[in-house]
């Protein structure tokens, strides 16, 4: 089984990030099931603002969405900005919209039969808002989001430090996201065995 992880931090390599630093629980999880993960941080490559899959002229999507195509797992990785998805996680939707397009050879959607979480963090509340409206773009993609597929973390309301800057509530968000971990294996193992049918 392979999973994908898609950070969508502000931050480029080599900065820490924050967004990563809690992802990375949901992937030591995933890798003790036995799940193949690929960490992408989504700033670090050439991707342009569209609705297409391929923009050409330097566009590095393309190969972002066959690491798509190959995965029965994606999580999303968010941080909270004014109450928001990060510019870079709306990117990727939009660029992920062209899925909604593309079909299989059984002519099921391209991203029926994977499963999707999301990781959301920000010192400031907003997370389940965020869960909220990138998880639904997925259904709208065709990903399937099983129960309790998250894990967030923030500080609480008004500016305070971030996730890597302290030890505050760390345990609830790594047990959540271990859970989300173990129930993205779990639906990605029963559709396996009963995929979702093609459409009439």
């Amino acid at each position: 089984m392979r999973a994908l992880v898609l950070n969508c931090t502000l931050k480029r390599s080599p900065a820490v990030s924050n967004t990563e630093a809690l992802a990375d629980v949901v992937v030591a999880a995933l890798r003790g099931q036995q799940v193949d993960v690929e960490v992408i941080r989504v700033v670090d490559h050439a991707i342009p603002f569209g609705v297409e899959t391929d923009l050409g002229d330097g566009d590095e999507w393309p190969r972002l969405h066959d690491l798509l195509l190959g995965c029965d797992i994606l999580v999303m990785a968010t941080p909270t900005w004014l109450g928001q998805p990060s510019s870079v996680a709306k990117l990727v939707l939009e660029r992920m919209d062209a899925m909604i397009s593309e079909t299989k050879d059984d002519g099921t959607y391209v991203a029926y039969g994977k499963v999707a979480g999301v990781v959301v963090t920000g010192n400031e509340d907003g997370a389940h808002h965020v869960i909220n409206e990138v998880a639904g773009a997925l259904v709208d993609i065709g990903f399937t989001i099983p129960g309790q597929a998250w894990t967030y973390w923030n500080m609480g309301p008004g500016p305070g430090p971030s996730y890597t800057e302290t030890d505050h509530r760390h345990d609830w968000s790594e047990r959540t996201g271990r859970v989300m971990a173990a129930n993205l294996v779990a639906a990605a193992t029963a559709l396996r065995a009963h995929p979702l049918p093609p459409p009439n």
